[in-house]
């Protein structure tokens, strides 16, 4: 499986980047910050 690490200070966007991402098969780590 690939993953991706988000880790960013603007969340604007971020969910939706996000759900493209899992929709390519991407598992997606968060920094949770």
């Amino acid at each position: 499986m690939k993953r991706a690490l988000v880790s960013v200070t603007n969340k604007d966007g971020i969910v939706d980047f996000c759900k493209g991402l899992v929709e390519l098969g991407f598992e997606i780590v968060s920094t949770g910050g």
